[in-house]
């Protein structure tokens, strides 16, 4: 009777999971979901489903149909903002259209049309935040690169961005980001991606392919715990933060990502690499009065902080240039580095954090982040 039982349940089991394959891609930062897409590759075109959910839950679809250079021919984009996810009713949110030389682009924005036109590159393909299954198109288009680097063009919003793809070391293909760094890429047999792997980008996302996604559920997952407060925000969240110790203003002003669980120093932030102490734009520091910050002399103003961790301590570096993005270090503006002092902390930080404490003539610039913390003393 037990036996039959089993049976019985395995049965009903498979029955109800005969669902069609739907193949597609999670992307991942850290522990946390940041998005999930299904599509499927016709003979010309493709069709997709994506669920985003930085800074919020957005459900999406699109519709491409390439031409016989690969481009985009036509292209349609359809939100669901129902409760019903994408079961509910879809509304236009953006046309692309091939139009001889150019490519006309259309966006529904609360319910006007606002059109721009770009000129049409060859083969040229859409890039949409935290969506990957373009450059499933990219690879495909391209089955080797034989040792060579291939440029090929992406519409993103209303401009074209040039990205390249490469072999690594390893055999494995590299997609370069214009401004955001390399992926690395291993392929599926047809050519597609199998993980990608954006560590070495600004946005650290990790990709995996896989199957049967049950994605309206997920979508209403997300949306439900949206309902309940349970909010994904941005990847970073943009702070900026006043501090006064014995009579002396500072200001700090910087992307602060969250661990996500992930292993941070000596992980995501390598140690004897030059970091951007937080995340986007560069980290910007000001202070009302001239002051001492561990061995070098600061004048009252703004500056830009980067740093060089290490296991064991590390270097901060106090620069003169202002407004530039993380990425953007321009060595000969250093005004000087000085020593960090790493210790731990006894309790975890999950969102990094830059403090200015202290009392009297004595502060400290902290850095902290999971379990650690690094500090360098201010002389006031």
């Amino acid at each position: 009777m037990r036996l039959l039982v089993i049976l019985l349940v395995i049965i009903t089991a498979a029955c109800g999971a005969k669902e069609p394959a739907n193949v597609g891609f999670v992307t991942r930062l850290g522990t946390d979901t940041v998005a999930v897409e299904t599509f499927e590759i016709t003979g010309n075109g493709i069709v997709a489903n994506v669920v985003v959910r930085s800074p919020k839950t957005v459900l999406s679809s699109t519709e491409v149909t390439l031409g016989e250079d690969g481009g985009i021919e036509e292209m349609t984009i359809y939100r669901y903002p129902s409760e019903l996810g994408f079961e509910g009713e879809r509304v236009l949110y953006r046309t692309i259209t091939k139009m001889s030389d150019s490519l006309e682009i259309v966006t529904m924005i609360d319910g006007e049309a606002s059109s721009v036109k770009v000129a049409y590159e060859e083969g040229i393909i859409p890039f949409l935040e935290y969506t990957h299954w373009p450059f499933e198109i990219a690879l495909r288009a391209n089955p080797s690169q034989a040792g060579e680097t291939v440029d090929f063009p992406m519409i993103a919003g209303r401009r074209s961005l040039g990205f390249e793809l490469s072999e690594s070391e390893n055999g494995n293909t590299i997609i370069r980001h214009p401004f955001r760094g390399t992926m690395e890429v291993v392929r599926s047999v047809d050519n597609g991606i199998t993980t990608l792997d954006a560590s070495g980008t600004t946005r650290k996302l990790k990709v995996e392919r896989t199957e049967n996604i049950p994605i309206q559920a997920i979508a209403m997952q997300f949306k439900n715990a949206e309902e309940n407060g349970k909010v994904f925000g941005a990847l970073s969240g943009a702070i900026v933060q006043d501090f006064e110790v014995n009579g002396v203003d500072f200001r700090l002003d910087y992307g602060s990502p969250l661990a996500r669980g992930r292993e941070l120093f000596g992980g995501i932030v390598p140690y004897g690499e030059r970091w951007r102490t937080g995340a986007n734009r560069a980290t910007h520091f000001r202070t009302s009065a001239d002051i001492r910050i561990g061995d070098v002399e600061v004048s009252s103003g703004e500056y830009t902080l980067f740093t060089i961790p290490e296991e064991d301590g590390g270097i901060l570096i106090i620069n003169k240039q202002t407004g530039q993005n993380g990425r953007s270090y321009e060595e000969t503006m250093d005004l000087g580095r000085t020593t960090m002092t790493r210790v731990e902390n006894a309790d975890y930080v999950e969102e990094f954090t830059i403090t200015v404490t202290g009392s009297g003539s004595d502060a400290a610039l902290n850095l902290l982040w999971g379990n650690t913390k690094y500090t360098v003393p201010i002389e006031l």
